[in-house]
C-alpha cells in the first residue's frame, strides 16, 4: 500500500485529524495499521527503519509516533529517547517484547505508553486517544528555575542543582520532582503521581512510586530518613516544602 509522506502535513489538518507516524518493519502490522487507523480517522505515515523515520520527522512533526522496539537499523528504545529529547512528540512503543523489564525500560526513557503484540486495534486506538488527550507542556524560553530552599529545578533545561551542585536524576525522577515543584507547598496525591507519570498502567503499583520518592530523597535531602523538603502526607501523598 502506498503511504503518504509528511511533506506539507501539519500536526493536525483542517479537519482535526491527527497525523500518526508508524515505525514498523513487519509488513502485516504496517498494512493493518494503515487500514485500521485510517478508518478510525487518523492520517497514517509509515516508516520501516529509524533512518526513514528521522527523514520524515525532519520534514514535519506528527501528533504521535507508534514505534516498534526491534528495527533493522537500530533499537526503538534508543530512538524513543532521541525523540523525547528533541521534538518531544509522544511515543507509544509497540513490541512483541512483553516482559515487565522491557515495559518499564520503555516508560523510563520517555515513552507515553507501551503496547505489546499481538494487540487489539480497538485497545491500541483507545490508548492513542488517551495519550493525545494528555495536556502537552512544551518548555517556554521565559520559564525560570523553581527554587525550593537550596534546590533549583529548571524545567526548561531539565536540570536540578543543590547549592549550585548539579544533581543527576533519571527521567522519571526528574518528572516526579517537576510535578512536586510545580505544586510546591501543596499536597500531590498518589493518584495524581501515578496518573501524571505512569498513566494508571496496571503494572505500576504504589511501591514503584515509593521507590522513586526514596531515590529522590537520597539525592536532594541532607538527611533522607528525616526529609526537610519532600515530605510524606500520610494516607494521601507527598508535599514539596521550602
Amino acid at each position: 500500500m502506498a503511504r503518504p509522506h509528511l511533506d506539507g502535513i501539519a500536526v493536525t489538518n483542517t479537519e482535526g485529524r491527527h497525523v500518526v507516524l508508524v515505525v514498523e518493519d513487519e509488513p502485516s502490522y504496517q498494512d493493518a495499521l494503515d487500514v485500521g487507523l485510517t478508518i478510525e480517522g487518523f492520517i497514517v505515515v509509515g516508516a520501516t527503519t529509524i533512518r526513514e523515520a528521522r527523514e520524515l520527522m525532519a520534514r514535519a512533526t506528527p501528533s504521535l509516533v507508534l514505534l516498534d522496539v526491534m528495527l533493522p537499523d537500530g533499537s526503538g528504545i534508543d530512538y524513543c529517547r532521541e525523540i523525547h529529547e528533541t521534538v518531544r512528540t509522544p511515543v507509544i512503543m509497540v513490541s512483541a517484547r512483553a516482559s515487565e523489564v522491557d515495559v518499564v525500560l520503555g516508560l523510563e526513557i520517555g515513552a507515553a505508553d507501551y503496547v505489546t503484540k499481538p494487540y487489539r486495534l480497538r485497545e491500541l486506538v483507545a490508548r492513542m486517544r488517551a495519550v493525545l488527550r494528555r495536556p502537552q507542556t512544551p518548555a517556554r524560553s521565559g520559564d525560570g528555575p523553581i527554587t525550593i530552599g537550596d534546590i533549583d529545578v529548571d524545567l526548561v533545561r531539565r536540570s536540578v542543582t543543590k547549592q549550585s551542585r548539579s544533581i543527576e536524576l533519571s527521567r522519571k525522577e526528574f518528572d516526579l520532582l517537576a510535578l512536586f515543584a510545580e505544586h510546591r507547598g501543596q499536597v500531590v496525591t498518589r493518584e495524581q503521581c501515578l496518573d501524571a507519570l505512569w498513566w494508571g498502567l496496571d503494572l505500576v503499583d504504589t511501591r514503584t512510586l515509593d521507590t522513586h520518592v526514596k531515590r529522590l530523597r537520597q539525592k536532594i535531602e541532607d538527611d533522607p530518613p528525616r526529609p526537610r523538603h519532600l515530605v510524606t502526607v500520610r494516607g494521601v501523598g507527598f508535599r514539596l516544602d521550602d
